[in-house]
């Protein structure tokens, strides 16, 4: 966890206070951009062609090309037969071992969550002021399911995941995060709860439940489920995201 408090705006929304958090380091900015490039393709929904990477950059085509032939040559990136861009397969292999353990012990408890209830079960980290999806599953059967793509990252002042995950920070890792601000109202009632129930925040129409997940030496974490609309059993399935987190931590 990056340890820079964050300054809330009027509108409520968070800011970085400290040095400038976008500020480059002299001599690093062709590393900065190859990495935004990662990070820009990690959140698109489709491939994206050099013209629009570029745009997404704000940078010259020819520099984008660059970048491009830097991470092609290192598999982070992959162009199909109409050139267009999308992340390779080795970035999965560097994003299982982020959190090894985390990752290890969620996979079995993943599928039976998301076979159980029908709906995508995942496991959400926290990186900064930010929730980011570390792993989903979506049930099998051949259904028509919401994806919850690993990557995928939104505010911790959203989303069940988000909630959960800030109910679970002790003071210090709270104070880091939230530079002294007091806990939000979804927080505390995560809290009471044990578990947060969110809708209509991250996307209109979908609701996500989930529980807080605190791994040793892993970074705090939520275990949650999403789906169109309240579910039916929602105390049956705080309850049993209670448990497979439970059954989570002991088994580490």
């Amino acid at each position: 966890m990056r340890e820079r408090p964050l300054r809330f705006g009027h509108n409520g929304g968070m800011t970085t206070s400290g040095p400038a958090a976008k500020q480059t380091l002299p001599g690093s900015q062709t590393l900065d951009r190859g990495l935004r490039a990662l990070e820009l393709l990690a959140e698109a929904e489709r491939p994206l062609s050099i013209a629009q990477l570029a745009e997404r950059l704000e940078v010259h085509r020819s520099s984008a090309y660059r970048i491009l032939r830097t991470l092609e040559e290192h598999r982070f990136v992959l162009r199909d037969d109409a050139g267009l861009i999308r992340l390779g397969p080795r970035l999965s292999a560097l994003g299982r071992r982020a959190a090894p353990s985390l990752t290890q012990i969620a996979q079995p408890e993943l599928v039976t969550l998301a076979n159980r209830y029908a709906m995508t079960a995942f496991v959400a980290v926290l990186d900064a002021d930010e929730v980011i999806t570390m792993l989903s599953i979506e049930p099998s059967g051949g259904n028509v399911n919401l994806a919850q793509r690993p990557g995928a990252r939104h505010s911790i002042l959203h989303g069940a995941p988000g909630h959960a995950i800030e109910a679970s920070l002790s003071r210090d890792e709270h104070y880091a995060v939230f530079g002294g601000r007091p806990r939000t109202e979804a927080a505390l009632k995560a809290m009471r709860d044990g578990f947060s129930l969110s809708q209509d925040e991250v996307i209109s129409g979908i609701t996500s439940v989930a529980v807080p997940l605190r791994i040793q030496g892993e970074p705090a974490a939520a275990l949650a489920v999403v789906t169109i609309g309240v579910p039916n059993k929602l105390q049956d399935i705080a309850s049993d995201l209670q448990s497979a987190a439970a059954r989570m931590i002991l088994s580490n």
